[in-house]
């Protein structure tokens, strides 16, 4: 048995098997692994990242459709009325712009496009205007329509599935514990009904969190578990980054190790999950290269982002050298 596993105390390789032979593993076992040898837990986490998903990865890319003005008070938004932060601040993006965003991205390989708005909700008139976009979209390119757009009503949701969209975005942010201290403009449940009117839609999920907006590992975990028990396949990783005028402005940056460890975890709780490396990922000092080892298979990339700190080019260029495939599925 590999030494460094047993001078940590937690037999990875045992939780790894676990693992593989279609076992789940429990909270107090992922809370093992919060302490195991990292590099050992990585590498164990890219195994079972190969077993269950093989080396296809998914590339997503969004637009902002509405910026700014939003009535909730989450600690991390820079787009939250009731923090005082520099944003561009519009109300929806026309037909023409959500096209052209779209077109671009699927022109250099890009499978996934969602439009993403600020705000709790979407009003009936803006829904009638999205709807009118994501058939626009699927009128001039094949890609792979994705949406997020709050806290929608299930009639809301099936008209967004009628226009084309096929799944829909509503991340949980954190543990049911947490969530109380990063917003109080509404509620953990709110998320969990938003995924189950989706899912009662026909809808695709995905839905993750933020990192490093102060949770603790066992924080990190409960929300992986309560994901692992809608079913979601799809679980983005977001870093935080601290943006001036939000509460969080002083927040220290997640390390590099602790991209991995939340990765690998993430992997050992939701082995056939795409996890996707989100908003953030630039921060990172090798752009998510090391985490592309540690379990993660998915990512936002988009000329036109600016919370990835990547390119188009980059992003796939990156992914091949690491034996990956860049598609979606």
């Amino acid at each position: 048995m590999n030494m460094a596993v047993v001078e940590y105390g937690v037999d990875i390789n045992l939780l790894k098997g676990k693992v593989l032979s279609g076992g789940k593993i429990t909270k107090d076992e992922a809370l093992e692994l919060a302490s195991s040898e990292l590099d050992e837990l990585c590498r164990s986490a890219d195994e079972i990242r190969e077993r269950f998903c093989g080396n296809a990865f998914d590339f997503c890319s969004i637009i902002n459709g509405k910026s700014g003005g939003c009535t909730e008070n989450c600690k991390f938004c820079s787009q939250s009325a009731h923090h005082n932060t520099d944003i561009a601040k519009y109300s929806l993006i026309g037909e023409g712009e959500a096209v052209e965003g779209a077109r671009y991205n699927f022109d250099r390989g890009v499978g996934r496009f969602a439009i993403v708005t600020a705000g709790r909700a979407m009003n009936d008139a803006e829904i009638d205007e999205l709807c009118k976009n994501y058939e626009s979209i699927g009128n001039h390119c094949g890609v792979f329509k994705c949406a997020s757009h709050g806290l929608l009503r299930a009639d809301q949701l099936t008209r967004l599935k009628n226009a084309g969209v096929r799944r829909y975005h509503s991340n949980l942010e954190t543990s049911r514990n947490f969530f109380p201290q990063v917003c109080t403009t509404h509620s953990y449940d709110d998320k969990i009904t938003t995924i189950k009117n989706a899912r009662s839609a026909g809808l695709e999920v995905c839905s993750g969190g933020i990192f490093g907006i102060g949770e603790t590992m066992e924080d990190r975990i409960d929300m992986a578990l309560d994901l692992r028990e809608l079913g979601v396949k799809s679980v983005p990783v977001n870093i935080l980054s601290p943006i001036p005028g939000t509460p969080l402005e002083n927040n220290e940056v997640l390390s590099n190790d602790e991209a991995r460890r939340i990765v690998a975890i993430y992997r050992f709780i939701l082995p056939d999950a795409m996890i996707r490396m989100a908003g953030g990922r630039g921060l990172l000092p090798d752009k998510g290269e090391s985490v592309f080892r540690s379990g993660a298979n998915a990512a936002t990339t988009g000329d036109l982002l600016t919370t990835t700190g990547t390119s188009i080019n980059f992003d796939m260029a990156l992914v091949k050298r690491l034996g990956y495939e860049a598609k979606f599925h």
